[in-house]
């Protein structure tokens, strides 16, 4: 599961970064670089230590979460205000966006718009998603119609369909509306899915607040949320988050509980992005190892099989499992 990172300039993006990954990625008021920083978090899963406990195994993984943090989106004349092509590949092969939107003041660095507007950053950043996935629309149906004009009987209807789902889609990009809110079926995303846009992906907002702000984080979670209820939205002090996450796990939990922060931050992040893809996780225990495996909701044995090794999927007879909750109960597999 790789989840892209997105936002403006000076949101604070490579702090969340940093807390999510336990990174040390360097932050800075100033930074342009065009190379991603890119780090894995381990999947907080309270039932692996059950299951430790029951199978003492010699070694224990946990799933995996990848986050991907690319330059803020520059709206500079030079560029045009556009998505750079740098930066197109990291979130077309992301499965979800996490986009960082700045709610913290500090006079020593500026918004690049020139005030704080959380609402308005979530519209500019959709707004730019959008104008990405049209114009990849606009060139495909230019093509489409060239294709119709000489098009054999056989091809036409295939070329029709896909030229009337475009404009479909092309049309409520135009009302503003993402693709991953229009009425479309499952066939049709499948079809969709050669495209890689990007307003199709799901995403998730972090409102990044400042530490006066951190008993208002709920109050500003909600009002936000009001604005756009399509998004899971976290508010979060991010600066605090990354401090934390280069303490162990005992010091955080003290400095958590005496700031008056009942979970983690990251924690809920990395369960909501899990929620937000619809995915779950399964555990084997062969060799000694106990591992997790992330699969989406719905995947059939003979489909998980083959996350394990795709030997097991093409010569598959049968699968043993039990539920955790079915095997908490029992307490073994005997």
């Amino acid at each position: 599961m790789k989840i892209a990172i997105t936002g403006l300039p000076k949101s604070g993006k490579t702090t969340i970064f940093n807390a999510l990954t336990k990174g040390k990625a360097e932050v800075s008021a100033y930074s342009s670089s065009l190379t991603p920083n890119v780090g894995i978090t381990k999947v907080p899963d309270s039932r692996l230590g059950v299951l430790q406990n029951m199978f003492q195994p010699k070694k224990t993984i946990p799933a995996e979460v990848s986050y991907v943090d690319i330059a803020g989106f520059s709206k500079s004349p030079h560029r045009g205000g556009a998505i750079e092509a740098e930066f197109l590949n990291y979130l077309t092969t992301a499965d979800a966006l996490l986009q960082v939107v700045r709610a913290f003041e500090d006079e020593k660095l500026p918004h690049p718009e020139g005030n704080i507007n959380p609402e308005r950053d979530i519209a500019n950043l959709d707004l730019e998603l959008a104008f990405s996935d049209l114009t990849i629309i606009e060139k495909r149906l230019v093509k489409l119609e060239e294709a119709l004009k000489g098009a054999k009987a056989s091809e036409r209807e295939a070329y029709l369909k896909e030229q009337h789902l475009l404009q479909k889609i092309k049309s409520g990009l135009e009302k503003d509306i993402p693709i991953r809110q229009h009425d479309i079926t499952k066939e049709e995303l499948k079809a969709l899915s050669n495209y890689q846009f990007l307003t199709v992906k799901p995403m998730m907002v972090i409102l990044n607040i400042g530490e006066e702000q951190i008993p208002q984080a709920t109050l500003l979670e909600n009002e936000l949320n009001s604005v756009y209820p399509q998004f899971a939205i976290v508010a979060l002090c991010g600066k605090i988050e990354m401090e934390l996450a280069q303490l162990s796990d005992t010091e955080a939990a003290e400095f958590r509980e005496a700031m008056g922060l009942t979970t983690s931050m990251v924690d809920r992040i990395v369960d909501l992005s899990y929620h937000l893809l619809g995915f779950i996780s399964f555990f084997t225990t062969a060799s000694a190892e106990l591992k997790a495996w992330t699969i989406p909701s719905g995947t059939l044995a003979l489909k998980a099989a083959g996350k394990i090794h795709s030997d097991m999927e093409r010569g598959f007879i049968r699968a043993e499992a039990i539920s955790y909750n079915d095997l908490q109960k029992c307490g073994n597999l005997a």
